[in-house]
């Protein structure tokens, strides 16, 4: 391999490998998009054959939990490593991890994600995948020693080819990078995005056929007359993906207090089980349920349901879908909080078909009419909008995946106005919003993005002499004499922080004699203006400076244990370097 690199640093340029490994990530990650489908459809195919064949539906009850049971043991004894919350980890490495993800990220989240949809888990296989395809491009950029810029570009090239891929929308994969990962769109980083995603979708064409994923048979042409509809579902769909995005929070950290793994399994494969027994729908990614829906058929599932017993009538089949729409965020944190592997990508494409075809339902139980199969189609670009906070995501994946362009201005209301409702109540995406509140969040804001990738790490001074507060004046005149800071730590015998010392303080006494004796550091030390944590994220740290009027600030850890000193002027060097390299586009 150090020959290879040393080959390729002598013959090829850097622009041009940066293309090559992106037309590999887009082959590699349309190969792993199409393996994890066929396992997915191998493992529904064994268990509808094998077990669930003839009358033994009872099986659905239990191949949840197995599938829950089985991807916990090989996370915890195999992987070793937590593979959830998929694109959140992406966002994390970019931001707090130099671009570098794990190589096993390259295969666990197939495997695992395989085992918990194919067994019926009520999650997406499309986060997985994302997370494959950035593992694929970080480590391969990794292999070829690019920087952290090619890397984060890589990753980039990763995410977009495994959406272009999986969806067969090569679009989709190129905003999505840039709305959902924040990456800028720079003429740099476009051609390696679109080779990315345009490759996995050819590929993806050749594997699987040309038809979309989700083929749109019935439809009404879009009129002038139903836009008070469309802003009306847009307004719903955004709160709906406001209870989708605060109530799975609150679901997960409620899973998390589990402490025993056993005890997370029985509760999230019994929670699960009961739910796909009383609805059905919630059985693995429901894209099946999306298809019929779009094509008008909205009994098939009812039917087959124990709900059959009340009847068909229009408002059994509202209140079936409407309690559905309600239960899908508990299926899904049951299935990812007992130990299953999988993404928010199907279950919010599920939930916005059944909120958009419940809102058309509603609206024709009125006496009004408006296509039930249009309304289905927008919902599920309303919810991913305000859900993932992309807009433009939503648009075009719907528009690729269900072969829908006619209906592009819908799709471009309904989108806007949930984005624009969502914002409202929460300002991040389910995704991001984890790391926002640590701080740790690159955005577009240059400014905040370039605070973001630096650490304390990289301004921390740790070359000031440290003094004892039972020193004399005399030995502080020692220390000074030989010391090139006019800013001194005092540190306890245990090591903590007990005060500071600045020059300017005993400038007028330390050429007494008479007084060195007199006075200890500890009667002439004061107080800092604040003391840093390690661990405090670098905009903080610039609020605490902004706030103090400071220019020198002591860091210490958790148990105020004497570190270091941070400079502003340190942190304006290092910024300006950061910002250099951040937006260097040639």
């Amino acid at each position: 391999m150090d020959r290879l690199v040393a080959w390729r640093e002598e013959h090829v340029p850097e622009k041009q490998l940066v293309l090559i490994l992106s037309f590999v990530v887009g082959v590699l990650t349309a190969l792993a998009g199409f393996v994890l489908k066929s396992l997915i459809s191998l493992f529904h195919w064994l268990i509808d054959t094998y077990l669930v064949a003839g009358t033994h539906t009872w099986w659905w009850l239990i191949t949840p939990m197995i599938g829950i049971a089985l991807a916990a043991v090989f996370v915890r004894y195999i992987v070793r490593d937590d593979i959830s919350h998929g694109i959140t980890k992406i966002l994390y490495a970019i931001s707090q991890r130099k671009s570098i993800i794990k190589p096993h990220n390259m295969w666990s989240s197939v495997v695992g994600s395989s085992i918990t949809i194919g067994f019926g888990g009520s999650v997406g296989a499309e986060a997985p995948i994302v997370l494959t395809g950035a593992a694929i491009g970080s480590n391969l950029a990794k292999t070829f020693r690019l920087n952290q810029k090619t890397m984060m570009l890589m990753i980039g090239c990763g995410a977009a080819g495994a959406i272009g891929g999986i969806f067969k929308a090569p679009i989709a994969g190129l905003v999505f990078t840039l709305e959902v990962l924040m990456m800028d769109l720079t003429m740099t980083s476009v051609g390696p995005l679109l080779m990315a995603s345009v490759t996995a979708t050819a590929i993806s064409y050749g594997l699987s056929g040309p038809d979309p994923m989700f083929a749109l048979l019935h439809y009404e042409p879009f009129t002038m007359d139903r836009i008070p509809f469309y802003l009306l579902l847009g307004l719903i769909c955004g709160l709906v993906s406001l209870y989708f995005t605060r109530g799975m929070n609150r679901l997960e950290q409620r899973m998390k207090n589990i402490s025993q793994g056993w005890m997370k399994v029985l509760v999230g494969g019994l929670t699960l089980s009961v739910l796909i027994y009383i609805f059905p729908p919630l059985y693995g990614e429901g894209y099946d349920v999306i298809i019929r829906l779009l094509n008008g058929d909205s009994l098939t599932d009812l039917m087959h349901s124990p709900w059959a017993g009340l009847g068909m009538s229009s408002w059994v089949v509202l209140l079936y879908f409407s309690l559905i729409v309600a239960v899908k965020i508990v299926a899904s944190v049951a299935t990812n909080g007992g130990g299953g592997v999988g993404g928010i990508f199907a279950p919010s494409l599920f939930m916005g078909c059944l909120t958009g075809f419940v809102v058309a339902r509603l609206i024709n139980l009125t006496g009004l009419s408006v296509s039930e199969s249009n309304f289905a189609l927008v919902g599920m670009a309303g919810l991913m909008s305000g859900v993932m906070h992309a807009p433009l995501t939503g648009i075009f994946l719907i528009a690729e995946l269900t072969g829908g362009y006619h209906l592009f201005l819908p799709l471009m209301i309904v989108a806007l106005v949930s984005y624009l409702t969502i914002m409202i109540f929460e300002p991040h995406s389910l995704y991001a919003m984890r790391l926002a509140q640590k701080g740790e969040l690159l955005t577009h804001n240059k400014d905040h993005s370039v605070l973001t990738l630096l650490k304390m790490d990289n301004v921390l001074e740790t070359d000031l002499r440290t003094l004892h507060p039972e020193m004399t004046l005399g030995e502080l005149c020692k220390v000074i004499a030989e010391s090139k800071r006019n800013i001194f730590p005092v540190v306890g015998t245990d090591g903590k922080l007990q005060g500071i010392l600045l020059l300017d303080e005993v400038r007028n006494i330390m050429f007494q004699p008479r007084l060195y004796n007199r006075f200890t550091v500890g009667q002439l030390m004061t107080s800092p203006p604040a003391v840093l944590n390690n661990s405090m994220p670098m905009e903080k740290v610039m609020q605490v400076f902004e706030d103090t009027g400071a220019w020198n600030l002591p860091v210490t850890d958790d148990e105020k244990h004497y570190i270091g000193f941070v400079s502003k002027s340190k942190i304006f060097n290092s910024y300006r370097r950061v910002l250099v390299h951040f937006s260097d586009e040639e």
